[in-house]
């Protein structure tokens, strides 16, 4: 069993299009972030696939992951994750072969089922007819087979011959996900951020029913956390005001751009208001680096995972740069605590 010692930080990003600003300046941050993060010592930088979501320019991963590959020197850069009900098994398979090959060692291939935007644009990505009724394992078994081909086989992804495959992870955030990567003996990255309430059952289903195979031998996960660190727990507070606006709005029907903390202070909350902001910020993690490193203490006590993948969701980019500093820094120490313990 490997010893908490061995606990990486990595970044997931969705390159969040913030109020005043344009898609172009939040895949220009991203780039910035990732330069920052390769930096710092992160392990890797994941970023997602949505679609026909106003506040998220991250659409389109295989492009932003080649791009992000070449502006950094070791980070391990990937999707996080291809949705893959949204495309063809073998054009994912081309893809990622030809970033494995062009970056070797330094490619992840995230997979998930979410649709990744509302209905329209669900739908447009991928038109009636082109919709297939395979279920979603159906299309791992085919991606994998596009990666590596059995003899005789027509179908196959040819940038990916020669060894170029990228790590297959699952991405999840239940217990139904945590199986099926079990299943599968596929690495397995659980969403806290989106489910923290499902986190410890998951992490136990996949470890005790984990078969393994050609993808990993053991257990392998991470969990994504949001967390918002800065000097003090005030300083934190009150930037999280902008992830908290943004909650309640979207709890009233009313879905806004991420607004600025200085907006959000000057909004007035009802008691009610209060409360549910209270009941739903539980899947983000503030504070100081003090603060923020028992919580995370926690979440690696819960779950036993080996990786933490960090998102902060703050409003001014120099604000969340300073959080992913802050968050590098308390990395050895959450190691080396973590591996106090397990002794």
């Amino acid at each position: 069993m490997r010893g908490r010692a061995d606990v990486r930080i990595s970044v997931l990003d969705t390159s969040p299009i913030v109020q005043g600003s344009t898609p172009r300046q939040a895949l220009r941050n991203t780039v910035d972030l990732a330069i920052l993060a390769d930096a710092l010592g992160y392990h890797r930088y994941w970023v997602p696939e949505h679609h026909g979501m106003r506040g998220v320019a991250g659409s389109a991963p295989a492009v932003l992951v080649g791009h992000l590959a070449n502006a950094t020197r070791r980070l391990r850069v990937g999707a996080g994750g291809v949705l893959l009900p949204n495309h063809a098994p073998l054009v994912v398979a081309e893809q990622f072969g030809t970033l494995a090959a062009l970056h070797p060692g330094r490619i992840d291939l995230g997979l998930g089922r979410a649709p990744g935007g509302p209905r329209h644009a669900v739908d447009a990505v991928r038109p009636e007819a082109e919709r297939t009724a395979k279920t979603f394992r159906q299309q791992l078994d085919e991606l994998q087979a596009c990666f590596t081909p059995p003899e005789g086989a027509q179908i196959q992804a040819i940038p990916a011959l020669g060894g170029n495959v990228p790590p297959m992870w699952l991405l999840g955030s239940t217990t139904t996900s945590a199986a099926l990567a079990a299943e599968l003996g596929l690495p397995y990255a659980f969403a806290h951020h989106l489910n923290p309430a499902a986190a410890v059952d998951a992490m136990r289903i996949y470890r005790d029913q984990f078969r393994p195979s050609g993808h990993a031998t053991s257990p392998t996960t991470l969990v994504s956390v949001s967390v918002i660190a800065a000097e003090d727990d005030d300083r934190a507070e009150w930037l999280a005001g902008s992830t908290r606006l943004k909650m309640l709005s979207r709890i009233r029907g009313n879905r806004i751009l991420l607004p600025s903390p200085e907006d959000a202070a000057a909004c007035s909350y009802t008691e009610n208001d209060r409360a549910e902001i209270v009941s739903r910020s539980g899947g983000v993690l503030v504070g100081s680096t003090e603060t923020v490193t028992e919580s995370l203490r926690t979440v690696l006590d819960d779950t036993g995972t080996e990786e933490l993948m960090v998102a902060t969701p703050v409003y001014h980019h120099a604000d969340r740069r300073r959080s992913y500093e802050l968050i590098a820094s308390i990395a050895c120490g959450l190691r080396s605590s973590a591996a106090g313990r397990a002794r």
